[in-house]
């Protein structure tokens, strides 16, 4: 049987299921990625687990959201951190070494392999010619702890590339043309496949950019194929004996099909605020703007900064714009310094800041309140900048810096100048200085943790009851992500590794009510929560259902779930329940309370049940999807209590 690239790494690394579109599967995984934002809560988890070493072949830690240092805590998580690598064997990066996507892409990635991670986007080293999908933060550990990863065998979308990319354009359009087909729940239950020839024009990073936001489309993983662009990359990253073949057998086909036609696509911006919200900039041309932001790991590469400096050598920006530079990898920022790249964007009037992922995150570079904001990142959610009522567009490196210098949102073709070609340097800096490597486990079982005064353990928490009586605490739309849920930026995640604090910021670009009305449930039984579809999208942060859960949230009733914040509510015993009717959801209102009997038992016996409306003497039929193996976890009161058992029950 011919099959295509995503089907050859599901076989290599099959242990448990049947590789058929839907049922639960158990994939072996080579390597782990975790970042400092969702790092400690796993590091906490590996030590809860009694974990001696890593089982992974490579699991790295990297230090690439949390950078700025405004009191002690950030440096306090950081040491924390790098002391629980050196104990369990991981690789850790450390603060200005660069975002975990491309750093990892540099230095770790291997073609044929799987990598799970504690990030979303963790999709993008998909363009290696790995599986590589996001995940919860406990799920990751188990990882390294050499257990499966288990995840729902996803269609695989093949998407046929024809053609050569125009001038002005380039792969972050691309990946936005599939958002304006698609939007922000057209990938999911898929991998999404590139292949055809026209990948022969796409380097390897900018299939690095095309992966990454297929985050974005809700897509399970993004996958390339291996082949003489990759081999070329890891040669240049002195990584030449890590590469082998892996493209699509002949005669190779897919469960889903599209193509896109590379010199059909134009300059794409994805307006306020979702990702796939996009238009054409010239529909929207002339909108002033505030700020031009360039970097994070959706535009990662050596030409996304090579391009802009090109664009706004010997110019100056536009009064009143602030144009942020935001390196990506150290090895990276050197190559740019190197061709004078950095002095080109600086003499323009460009602000530099370290590499990471900042204000992608809303980690400093908050626009003004009111104002504009393009940005060459991933995510334009409400709020996620770090200015609550915020105006950002998403587009690529070329639109941002024409529109740093216009000030206004400006089509790059309309620019009176010759369209500037650069190419990626001959011989790229190779710098792993700032990657420790692991220890051997001989010297790794003699490190001691370091703790300092913010880190606190995950409370213990009970089993699933058999009778909820549960107040719907709110009642949402559709395409709630997780950044409203609970946002990140300085002021929240500094709080990661402390679930009491952290939990006070639950909800409040929704509902600032929410943390003191939860926390009135939470030794009252608890409450319910009422959504439409997509809840969940966005970051893999599992603080998403851990804060909730804390607060007393037993119930999670919805349209539909984003996959990884729905792993995420089973793992930490939210039950996650969707609608089996979706007009029942304008039959309830905030306030209501719904009543479950017999619960054990239902969900052991169907997946779909009737849940009693108090007071309105109505019935709602509900629906779960949970695999036995889940619906087991649940009962248990989620993965860490499952895992506690289980260990006990070997002893």
């Amino acid at each position: 049987m011919a099959l295509n690239v995503t089907q050859k790494l599901i076989k290599d690394h099959l242990v448990s299921g049947e590789m058929k579109p839907g049922e639960e599967i158990g994939l072996k995984i080579d390597q782990t990625l975790t970042q400092d934002a969702t790092g400690t809560m796993v590091m906490l988890e590996l030590e809860a687990m009694g974990l001696n070493y890593a089982k992974t072949e490579a699991s790295a830690q990297y230090v690439d959201h949390n950078l700025i240092q405004v009191d002690s805590k950030n440096p306090d998580d950081h040491l924390f951190l790098q002391s629980a690598t050196r104990r369990f064997g991981l690789y850790y990066s450390r603060p200005g070494n660069g975002v975990s996507h491309p750093v990892h892409m540099q230095r770790l990635a291997k073609p044929g392999k799987t990598l799970l991670g504690s990030d979303s986007h963790t999709c993008a080293n998909g363009c290696m010619g790995m599986l590589a999908m996001g995940a919860g933060g406990i799920d990751v550990a188990m990882a390294i702890a050499g257990e499966p990863f288990y995840v729902k065998m996803p269609k695989v979308w093949g998407i046929k590339l024809t053609g050569e990319l125009p001038e002005w354009v380039g792969a972050k359009d691309v990946i936005l043309e599939l958002l304006r087909r698609y939007d922000v729940k057209g990938g999911v239950g898929t991998v999404i496949e590139y292949y055809g020839p026209g990948l022969k024009s796409l380097d390897a990073m900018d299939r690095h950019v095309i992966a990454n936001m297929g985050a974005e489309l809700g897509a399970t993983g993004t996958v390339f194929p291996s082949d003489g662009e990759i081999k070329r990359f890891l040669k240049d990253q002195g990584r030449e004996d890590d590469w082998m073949k892996l493209v699509a057998d002949r005669g190779a086909d897919y469960d889903l099909h599209e193509e896109i036609n590379l010199s059909e696509i134009e300059p794409m911006v994805a307006k306020p605020s979702s990702p796939g919200n996009v238009v054409p900039v010239k529909e929207i041309a002339g909108e002033p703007i505030y700020q031009s932001y360039l970097g994070s790991s959706a535009n990662p590469g050596f030409r996304d900064f090579a391009i802009a400096s090109e664009i706004v050598k010997g110019k100056h920006i536009a009064d009143g714009v602030s144009f942020d530079i935001n390196p990506t990898s150290r090895q990276m920022l050197m190559d740019l310094v190197k061709e004078g790249h950095i002095a080109n964007l600086l003499q323009s009037g460009a602000r530099l800041h370290q590499a990471g992922c900042n204000g992608c995150i809303g980690m400093g570079q908050a626009p003004a309140t009111g104002r504009n904001s393009l940005r060459t990142t991933p995510r334009n959610f409400p709020g996620r900048s770090g200015t609550k009522e915020d105006s950002v567009f998403l587009c690529g490196p070329e639109t941002a810096a024409a529109s740093a210098l216009t000030g206004k949102i400006t089509d790059p073709r309309t620019l009176n100048m010759k369209y500037p070609k650069v190419k990626n340097p001959k011989n790229s800096t190779i710098d792993d200085q700032l990657l420790d490597k692991p220890l051997s486990p001989e010297d790794a079982k003699n490190v001691e943790l370091y703790k300092g005064p913010n880190i606190a353990s995950i409370p213990e928490m009970d089993v699933l009851p058999d009778e909820l009586t549960l107040p719907i605490l709110l009642k949402m739309g559709d395409n709630i992500s997780t950044d409203e849920i609970l946002a990140g930026g300085a002021r929240v995640l500094p709080f990661r590794s402390n679930l009491p604090e952290i939990s006070k910021f639950t909800f409040e670009i929704i509902d600032d009510t929410y943390y003191q009305r939860g926390m009135a449930t939470r030794n009252k039984g608890g409450h319910a929560v009422v959504g439409g579809f997509n809840y969940g999208q966005g970051s893999s942060r599992e603080h998403a259902a851990l804060a909730p859960r804390y607060l007393g949230l037993r119930v999670a009733l919805v349209k539909d779930f984003a996959r990884i914040h729905w792993q995420n509510l089973v793992n930490f015993g939210v039950l996650p329940l969707t609608f089996a009717s979706e007009e029942d959801y304008n039959k309830l209102e905030q306030g209501d309370v719904l009543q479950f009997k017999d619960l054990r038992d239902k969900i052991k016996q169907s997946n779909e049940f009737s849940v009693r409306v108090e007071d309105k003497n109505v019935d709602i039929k509900v629906k779960h999807a949970l695999s036995p193996r889940q619906i087991d976890i649940m009962l248990q009161g989620g993965l860490i209590n499952w895992v506690k058992n289980r260990q006990n029950s070997t002893i």
